[in-house]
């Protein structure tokens, strides 16, 4: 299991020290959350922040596009740092011109789906994409309850690239902690986005490590 503390709950006014601490804390990713108050009724940063922190880590940064026009930002992403996008299915640019913007830049390129959002929807694009977010609560803000009704949509798309013999990675983002990543682990999950649960933890190398070893 890969750990991407979110970045959404970090402190903003630390965001390079809260970011070497999760670096020496053993994650495996850095994952930051871009919300344009449109997409979602929330709005927290862009590109100029995300390419302020880049040198902090050699982490991947694994930027998820919570906004409603990502094929016109992704350059800009992309150029602040990104080595992973994932952008939202429900968005308003073309999926496949995203995604063929997003890799012709030779960084990975993932599709999320929202709680309401059903699993086949990614079906068509599983052999263009590198990764499959689930969002296991509502996109826009940070420390909801976790869902675990939508688990069942990480088993649905691995079955199926198992079924195309694609390997493509599945990332489940919202209120995954100690007591709820083994249920995460056990539906196949293969990167967990954790914020409160690593962020606000004693000590952030311990929960980490206990996420880890599912």
């Amino acid at each position: 299991m890969k750990i991407a503390p979110s970045l959404l709950s970090c402190d903003f006014s630390k965001m390079g020290e809260e970011i070497i601490r999760m670096d020496k804390s053993g994650a495996d990713w850095m994952h930051l959350d871009v919300m344009d108050g449109h997409f979602v009724p929330n709005i927290t940063f862009g590109a100029p922040v995300i390419k302020a922190v880049r040198a902090f880590t050699d982490k991947p940064f694994d930027v998820h596009l919570m906004i409603s026009d990502p094929l016109k930002y992704a350059d800009d992403f992309i150029d602040a740092g990104a080595d992973i996008i994932t952008f939202h299915i429900e968005c308003d640019s073309d999926i496949d011109r995203t995604i063929e913007k997003i890799k012709s830049r030779n960084v990975k390129a993932g599709l999320v789906i929202k709680p309401n959002t059903p699993a086949d929807s990614v079906f068509p694009y599983l052999d263009k994409i590198d990764l499959v977010l689930v969002m296991t609560v509502e996109p826009g803000f940070g420390g909801q309850s976790f869902m675990a009704d939508m688990l069942p949509k990480v088993e649905q798309i691995k079955a199926e690239c198992k079924k195309r013999g694609v390997d493509i990675l599945v990332e489940a983002d919202g209120g995954i902690g100690a007591d709820t990543v083994e249920q995460a682990a056990r539906a196949g999950v293969d990167v967990c986005v954790a914020g409160t649960a690593v962020f606000k933890a004693q000590d952030s190398a311990q929960a980490i490590n206990y996420l880890k070893s599912f």
